[in-house]
């Protein structure tokens, strides 16, 4: 990687040599250097430095700033630069050029578009950018791994997955962050925006927060409420694990499967896992398992005691991992041992998904696990949820669903884990790539069919309406 220096030089005080030195013991390598402006005694250049990664970076910062006559104005890589100015713009779909056309957008002629929709709200649709357009809200409470760093940190991942929507998949998505956590406030800002989006997307919303705000929103709002922390993450662990038994040729609905971190994911990927007809699956979270018969104070864990671990196994994980076929980490860094690993059934799937360290190091479980999927990029079978929302709010928009229902999640699971073909399919290639093209296509098709299926579509009703 590189980065780029912006240094304040004074001549009188400092040497370039001096400079170059520095960087080159701190383990900076200089590619280029460009004058910003000068004048007699002082210099402002930028220095672009390769760099093996950003602690590399941050020794060279500190090594420089301790020369004198060396004020560093300002650091960036590549990732920062790429974030200069945000990552999304707004572009009109035809140009402006004479006052004709000016009265045709805005007024005069606007009134007329304005008093159709007046008489026929509907019309919004087709005369508005609602038909494709997603708000993409967040609190800031718990932003990827960070915690809750606030609305304002948390715009950077609302802008980048806004970018995904469009790239992947024609929608045109907005970054709504919310200076306020309290619960009540954000579902009535939501409901007060939803009349110019066609799809509400929810990130990175601290549960237990998540789940009413959810099924609030779903339940007041005539249009998709999808919070992808759940029910992404949900969807496509679904379509890895689809894959998975067929590598170790189990059925599905006969594993033991242990589900370990029971926040907003785990729930939602267990409510998943039963919809596909796994009968025993056991939650276990830092106090032990959840069992029936205990008081939670947590709603959520309430009703997954009721749903879950038929036989009561009681414990730690390492007391119910023993003949489990199926590991689900949504926890943390080293929550599952070597030892645990080797207890399990025959042909063991780990998907160990917390990020950026997974549950266990894929090098330290590979001698005993026969399929193995993390979060990370830099592994094989990498469980991320680009390889879901895209499409599924592709194919809601396109049949203008009233909300997402559990039969359009598991056909996008299913469509996800079809584009990996039974002649491609082993240990290290169960998911498809999130840049493989057939993805939103299948998951957009199948959604759409799930939808008329399910009642909740409001177009495509009919067998010769084009599915577009």
């Amino acid at each position: 990687m590189s980065v780029i220096l912006r240094l304040g030089i004074h001549e009188e005080l400092v040497t370039f040599g001096q400079i170059a030195t520095a960087i080159g013991d701190a383990g900076g390598d200089i590619v280029a250097i460009d004058v910003n402006r000068a004048s007699k005694t002082t210099t402002v250049r930028d220095i672009t430095v390769n760099v093996t990664d950003t602690g590399t970076s941050d020794a060279i910062v500190k090594k420089l700033e301790r020369l004198p006559g060396v004020k560093v104005i300002n650091a960036s890589d590549q990732t920062f630069l790429m974030h200069l100015g945000g990552k999304i713009e707004m572009n009109p779909r035809m140009p402006i050029k004479n006052r004709d056309d000016l009265s045709r957008v805005y007024t005069p002629g606007v009134a007329r578009v304005c008093m159709a929709i007046h008489e026929d709200p509907s019309k919004a649709y087709s005369l508005t950018i609602k038909r494709n357009t997603v708000a993409v809200v967040s609190d800031g409470s718990a932003v990827l791994g960070l915690g809750n760093i606030g609305p304002e940190s948390a715009m950077p991942v609302m802008e980048g997955k806004a970018m995904l929507f469009k790239q992947m998949a024609g929608v045109d998505a907005f970054p709504i962050c919310l200076d306020t956590q309290d619960t009540e406030e954000i579902i009535r800002i939501v409901k007060a925006i939803a009349p110019a989006f066609g799809g509400i997307n929810l990130e990175d919303i601290s549960s237990p927060r998540c789940f009413e705000i959810e099924e609030r929103l779903i339940r007041e709002l005539d249009i998709p409420v999808f919070h992808d922390d759940q029910h992404g993450t949900a969807v496509v662990l679904l379509a890895g694990l689809l894959n998975a038994v067929k590598v170790v040729n189990k059925r599905l609905e006969d594993c033991k499967v242990v589900v370990c971190g029971i926040g907003a994911a785990g729930i939602a990927c267990t409510k998943m896992l039963l919809a596909a007809g796994v009968k025993n699956i056991i939650g276990v979270d830092r106090a032990g398992t959840i069992v029936a018969g205990q008081v939670y104070e947590n709603s959520a864990w309430r009703w997954y005691a009721e749903h879950t671990n038929p036989h009561r196994a009681a414990g730690r994980l390492s007391d119910v991992i023993a003949g489990a076929d199926v590991f689900i980490g949504l926890s943390g860094p080293k929550a599952l041992s070597v030892d645990d690993v080797k207890r399990m059934a025959k042909d063991p799937i780990v998907f160990a998904m917390a990020n950026p360290t997974p549950e266990i190091a894929p090098e330290e479980a590979e001698p005993y696990v026969r399929v193995m999927a993390t979060g990370r990029s830099d592994y094989p079978n990498q469980i991320n949820n680009v390889l879901c929302f895209p499409g599924i709010f592709r194919g809601a928009l396109d049949c203008r669903a009233s909300r997402i229902t559990e039969e359009m999640k598991l056909a996008a699971a299913k469509a996800i884990a079809s584009v990996v073909q039974e002649d491609e399919l082993n240990e290290y290639y169960i998911i498809p790539s999130v840049f493989n093209q057939q993805v939103v296509e299948r998951v957009r098709k199948a959604v759409f069919q799930a939808a008329v299926a399910s009642g909740v579509a409001r177009r495509g009703h009919h067998r010769d309406e084009e599915i577009q």
